[in-house]
């Protein structure tokens, strides 16, 4: 069975006899790729996109990567009484497979796609961590990565991304970054010096050497505040030293599958995924969305193998890697996601030692980091999300829900969002889907 292909045509299209009698079709984005892609060509372009701004950006987005959320999945599972072993192995299986997912789709595409885990997925899990043993669990994990590669394979989900209205998606977008935003706030509330020095550092190193990430600099002034103001943390984790990665055979439980199986599989397609393809849709790219969803299907069965809940296209991750942030070329952005695989990898191999490390940063400073990195996302998300004058209603309440954080049945906002800002605009703004399908 082969996935089928996002790839579009090459050459230029024949131009209609006359002018259309009505307004043209939503324009699709610029596809910022070389044509041919292939991972020969993204290996030997890499060397010269090798820069101050893409390294930075792969580094702040697996600063990012590796700090909250690995703990989530660390304290998480301690909790609930899983050994440090087969803790570290979940650990593994998440940032290894989620790395190699960053080098392969960054390679094969030349697109700043970043692989990881999903976040939301991860607290589903260890909510779970109680009620099932660990084995079912796992089994679970299978099923949902089988049912993300069976939606990929079908082309289904590309055919839903490219006919979702492109307004209502980036607004989708811009409600479930803005907590990174407003998160730069409420760290300043806790940890005035230290967001005060992460903002400096970025605002003079965006003005003053703007060849480097503002982000980065960010992170050496609060890495060197926190130093001075003893913001650093010493915390004793589940997970010490280096572990070889463990086997875990799963089993297979009906009430796991429908608890935690399928739920997680739409995590993985309606809020990762989702997220990461609106991203990408913002910053100009034309994103595989199939071929997306079959690497993440092929993660959510390899993860697992190891006690990992899932590995994915990951959207936070992908923003920082693909926004201005990473530089000013987009064919060079890819770069910052193959330094974060790198890293995601190295982690997931160290994790023993390497989680010691993260959980010291305070966490002020990577919600300030995190946050500053997404400015150039965000106000692309709002730009495509109001800018065009279509769709607009669709576009707010898909801003507002996905904002608001709710997540009816186990499933999280950002998907919400896109249900009631397609419904709202369905009802309100049918004239806008009839010009955009050129009916009307």
């Amino acid at each position: 069975m082969t996935a089928p292909t996002d790839e579009p045509a090459e050459g230029p299209a024949a131009a209609p006899p006359t002018p259309p009698p009505t307004p043209p079709a939503e324009p699709r984005p610029t596809r910022r790729v070389e044509p041919g892609p292939g991972i020969r060509s993204g290996l030997r372009g890499l060397p010269r996109r090798l820069n101050p701004a893409t390294v930075g950006a792969g580094v702040v987005a697996a600063v990012f990567g590796c700090t909250g959320p690995a703990l989530i999945v660390i304290d998480g599972a301690a909790a609930n009484g899983l050994d440090g072993r087969l803790i570290a192995s979940w650990i593994f299986g998440i940032y290894v497979f989620g790395g190699l997912i960053s080098l392969f789709l960054a390679l094969r595409y030349r697109m700043p796609v970043v692989g990881a885990f999903s976040i939301p997925g991860a607290v589903l899990v260890v909510g779970a961590l109680g009620t099932f043993p660990f084995s079912a669990v796992v089994g679970a994990f299978l099923v949902a990565g089988l049912l993300v590669l069976v939606l990929g394979l079908s082309g289904l989900i590309g055919t839903v991304s490219r006919w979702l209205p492109q307004p209502i998606v980036m607004a989708m977008i811009a409600g479930a970054l803005i907590r990174f935003g407003t998160g730069v706030v409420t760290a300043a509330q806790s940890a005035p010096w230290i967001v005060a020095s992460a903002v400096a550092g970025f605002l003079l190193l965006s003005r003053f050497v703007p060849a480097v990430p503002g982000a980065l600099g960010a992170l050496v002034a609060g890495l060197v505040a926190a130093a001075v103001t003893g913001g650093f943390a010493s915390q004793a984790t589940a997970v010490d030293g280096w572990t070889a990665p463990v086997l875990v055979a799963p089993t297979f439980d009906l009430a796991a599958i429908l608890a935690v199986g399928i739920p997680l599989a739409v995590l993985v397609i309606a809020a990762e995924n989702a997220q990461a393809y609106g991203v990408l849709l913002s910053q100009g790219y034309r994103p595989p969305i199939n071929a997306m969803t079959v690497v993440s299907g092929v993660g959510g069965l390899l993860a697992p193998l190891t006690g990992g809940h899932n590995a994915n296209v990951a959207g936070p991750m992908t923003a920082i890697c693909s926004g201005p942030q990473a530089g000013p070329d987009p064919e060079a952005r890819y770069a910052a996601s193959v330094v974060n695989g790198v890293l995601f990898v190295a982690f997931g191999v160290l994790a023993g030692i390497a989680v010691t490390a993260v959980t010291a940063l305070p966490t002020e400073l990577v919600a300030v980091v995190a946050g500053l990195a997404m400015i150039g996302v965000l106000v692309s998300s709002f730009r495509g999300a109001f800018g065009e004058g279509r769709f607009r209603t669709g576009a707010l309440t898909a801003l507002v829900v996905a904002m608001s954080g709710v997540a009816p049945l186990g499933i999280s906002s950002p998907f919400w969002a896109l249900v009631a800002g397609v419904a709202i605009s369905a009802v309100v703004e049918p004239g806008d889907f009839r010009v955009r399908a050129g009916t009307g």
